[in-house]
This record gives structure tokens, sequence and C-alpha cells, in this order.
């Protein structure tokens, strides 16, 4: 029987032998610094008790785990490493009027448990992505260099005769920098028009996100204007049937967080008091 909530790695580096998995759970803080050999390890989200084995690593912060019926699972390790207190899952809450409800309690631990991990396996997904994205720009400065090394002009750079009446110094042409918007930290009114609708891979789930690129986005308190920006296509726009070329207001927060391969570099989170402003 497999567990629903596992979430497979779709590749892994396994562990060559006990040693290199005894040194990565050192580095990871699962064992001490000191010990010799690796300890007996449970995963105990989503109200689970199970013994796991610590098998391999996607990345430095994504350990990978094989559970008892030969599932492969992804998950921080510092998650991890909160799993193996003896009181993890096991705090009573109380109710409003103070007195412990066990199965409530249980009830909202899981809850609790679930979010957090949800939050840890987005934070992977997010550092995993900022990882490849600085790779790649390493490797295409590398190529220009190797590309710029190689040319005739890079050897030996054109002979100018200063005294020939017809020279002239060419001027630079100073490019203008884009001046950077400052962001306002909290909720501000908002007007955007939907210009596509698209999805981005989300490598923790069987499917990808959705999500809507808008253009023409501006603050209206103080006037700030944007241009694209990009957000989540939850339940409550879909309740809308927003379609291309709409023009809406909102109120919601809108932070630095660039679109999964698009050109898109600002996220407008958790859009609310949205009105259609062409219907």
């Amino acid at each position: 029987m497999g567990y629903e909530f596992v979430i497979e790695p779709l590749s892994y580096i396994a562990f060559e032998d006990e040693t290199a998995q005894l040194e990565q759970c050192k580095e990871w803080g699962l064992v001490s610094g000191k010990a010799t050999k690796t300890k007996a390890f449970y995963y105990k989200g989503y109200g689970q008790n199970l013994p796991c084995n610590i098998v391999g690593m996607v990345d430095k912060i994504t350990a990978v785990i094989e559970l008892e019926n030969k599932q492969l699972h992804c998950i921080h390790p510092s998650y991890l490493k909160e799993m193996q207190a003896a009181s993890y899952g096991q705090k009573p809450v109380a109710d409003e009027t103070g007195a412990a409800d066990p199965e409530n309690a249980v009830l909202k631990i899981d809850e609790a448990s679930i979010s957090n991990e949800v939050q840890v396996e987005e934070e992977t997904m997010e550092s995993s992505e900022a990882v490849m994205t600085a790779a790649a720009a390493q490797n295409t400065e590398t190529i220009t260099a190797e590309s710029a090394a190689k040319s005739p002009e890079a050897v030996e750079p054109p002979i100018i005769d200063i005294s020939d009446p017809d020279y002239a110094p060419k001027e630079k042409v100073k490019k203008a920098k884009k001046s950077k918007i400052e962001l306002p930290e909290g909720k501000v009114k908002m007007m955007a028009t939907v210009q596509d609708f698209t999805t981005v891979p989300n490598h923790f789930a069987d499917r990808d996100d959705e999500v809507i690129i808008y253009e023409a986005v501006a603050i209206l308190d103080p006037e700030t204007e944007i241009g694209e920006a990009w957000s989540s296509h939850s339940a409550t726009l879909k309740k809308l049937e927003l379609a291309i070329g709409d023009k809406i207001s909102f109120e919601a927060k809108i932070v630095a967080k660039k679109l999964t391969k698009h050109p898109v570099a600002y996220k407008i989170n958790n859009p609310a008091k949205i009105q259609k402003e062409n219907s």
C-alpha cells in the first residue's frame, strides 16, 4: 500500500556507502559530530510514525528517505530532525475555555504538521530554482568569456591613426538604467489587465500550478507603474471567470518574485475585494 503524501524525487544522488551517509547526516545535524554510525529515524508527518532510512539527497537542502514500503520521499533535513523528538506531534491544545480537548488537539497538531511540511517543501523548491538559475548564469558568463578570448579582436586590437583628419573619437553612449521600483510593504489598492493564463512546473505535486499573467499593473496610492506581474489562479479568481483583456481592481500585496520560465519579475499575493472594471 502506497502513502498519498509521498513526494518522490525525479532524480537524486544515492549515498555510496554508510560512511557517505554518516558524513551527510552530520552536516545536516541529524547525528552528533562524534557519531560513528547513523541511528534509526522516524517519519511522523500526516499523523504517521514510520521507520525510515536516509538513502540520498536531491541537493544540500533536500534529503531522500525510504519508507518501510520502499517508497522514496523528499523532505527538508531540519523538518526530519524535528520529527525525531519524542514529543513531536503530541503537545495538547487547549480550547477557547482553557480546557484540553484531546480529539481537537490531535486534529490541530496534524493540520499544523501538514502546513509546516508544505511550507518547507515550497522553500526547498524555490531554493532549488535559485540554485539552477545561478548555475545557468555562471555557465553563460563562462561561454561569453571563452568566445571573447578566441576572437581576433581580443588578441590584437585594431590600430587607429589619430593623425588621420577623418579620425574622430566615438562618444560613449550610456544606457539609462531602469530605476528600481520601491514596493510597499503592506496591502495596497491596485489595477491590472489580464494578459494570459498559463502553468508552471511544480516538482512537489502531480500537476502544474495554474497562474495568471497581468499587464498594465499599477498601484493607485501612491501612483506607481509596475508593468507586468503574476499571481496564482486561485479558486477565488476562478469564480470571476476572467478572460484575457479583463481589467480588474483589487487589494493585494506585491513582492519581487520572478515567475518560473517567464520574464515577469513581480508577484501579486492574495488579491482581495476584486472587481471587474469593464463588466
